[in-house]
């Protein structure tokens, strides 16, 4: 573009061409805006990110093949191949970084502002054709023995690479010598496959049908399978519930060999209703009395003779008990007692 403005364009009548070109004569530059810089030997060009790198400044990807508009400059020499260093703005945020030409190794250097992303392997393991490195070029140039042991490592690798490729096309002609067939077994393939893709497919939509599941089941494999051994060797029951569950058995057994099993909770409840059938039918009455007075009567009680005692005609009948009174601790603020028709008659 900037070669193009300065020609086929209108000449003013005070042009003299012996002042140079028009560019020249206007005190232009053909490059326009991009030459901005050039007293300080700075050139704006269009650079292509020829890897790719991480943002220091905000720690962004940037790919290869991306573009930015850069400030070109020489800062030094490689023999005679001049070293170039570029400065460009990340389009991300507001880090520069540079990246300078390595001329001995065919490669770009980050020198700040980024890091690369190691993609980088040894040509040699997937067999590029590696160039020759500077020594061993001048040794091929003067020495004559090497040069010949070179070529015979040349010729050896040759016969190799000739070899592994006629097996490769002898493959090649028994695989595909005949396409109908070839075609019909690898569509026959595919068929046997999707069919096990959906039978898999319904199985597992089946499985997260059955335990609500809203996920998507991965394939099995030697590591699921194997965890899944694991864990079905491990106890359903921990220990404290074993115990719990022991305790729960032994309240649960009868003591008599022919009894039969009852809980504890039925067998209170069965007590005091019988308890309660027994004090509705025999007329048993259960009275409060205070502390005071039961100490009273205990002591006159052990004043007594036998005989005062017989004369009374105290009669004392044991009545059922429920459980709760089997107690070691007897309740202190009632008592029961069952005295007969004359005990009242007399006492009244």
């Amino acid at each position: 573009m900037g070669e193009r403005k300065g020609t086929n364009l209108y000449y003013p009548p005070d042009y003299d061409p012996k002042k140079g070109g028009l560019n020249k004569f206007l005190g232009t530059h053909a490059l326009r805006e991009r030459a901005r810089k050039l007293h300080l030997g700075i050139l704006i060009i269009r650079f292509e990110m020829p890897y790719n790198i991480w943002c220091d400044g905000c720690g962004n990807h940037i790919g290869m093949g991306v573009r930015y508009n850069a400030e070109k400059k020489k800062v030094g020499m490689y023999y005679s191949t001049p070293v170039y260093q570029f400065r460009m703005k990340c389009h991300l945020c507001d880090n520069y970084f540079e990246i300078k030409t390595d001329p001995a190794n065919l490669d770009y250097i980050i020198v700040s502002g980024a890091r690369r992303q190691e993609n980088r392997w040894d040509p040699t393991q997937n067999g590029q054709v590696v160039p020759e490195d500077k020594n061993t070029q001048k040794r091929l140039f003067d020495d004559s023995m090497f040069k010949l042991e070179h070529g015979v490592k040349d010729e050896t690798k040759a016969k190799t690479a000739t070899s592994a490729a006629r097996r490769l096309l002898v493959q090649r002609d028994q695989l595909w010598q005949d396409d109908f067939s070839a075609n019909s077994a690898l569509r026959a393939k595919f068929r046997a496959t999707k069919k096990a893709a959906v039978a898999q497919e319904a199985k597992d939509k089946h499985t997260t049908s059955k335990f609500g599941l809203d996920i998507s089941l991965l394939p099995e494999n030697d590591v699921d399978r194997k965890m899944a051994s694991l864990l079905a060797l491990k106890p359903s029951k921990s220990m404290a519930e074993r115990n719990m569950q022991a305790r729960e058995d032994i309240l649960n057994t009868p003591v008599l060999p022919n009894s039969s099993t009852v809980s504890p909770n039925v067998i209170t409840k069965r007590s005091r209703m019988l308890e309660n059938d027994a004090v509705s039918l025999l007329g048993i009455v259960h009275r409060k009395r205070p502390r005071l007075q039961a100490e009273t009567l205990t002591q006159a009680s052990s004043e007594e003779t036998a005989s005062e005692v017989a004369d009374e005609n105290e009669i004392k009948v044991a009545t059922p008990q429920s459980p709760s009174s089997l107690s070691p601790q007897p309740s202190k603020n009632s008592s029961l007692s069952l005295v007969s028709d004359c005990y009242d008659s007399n006492s009244d």
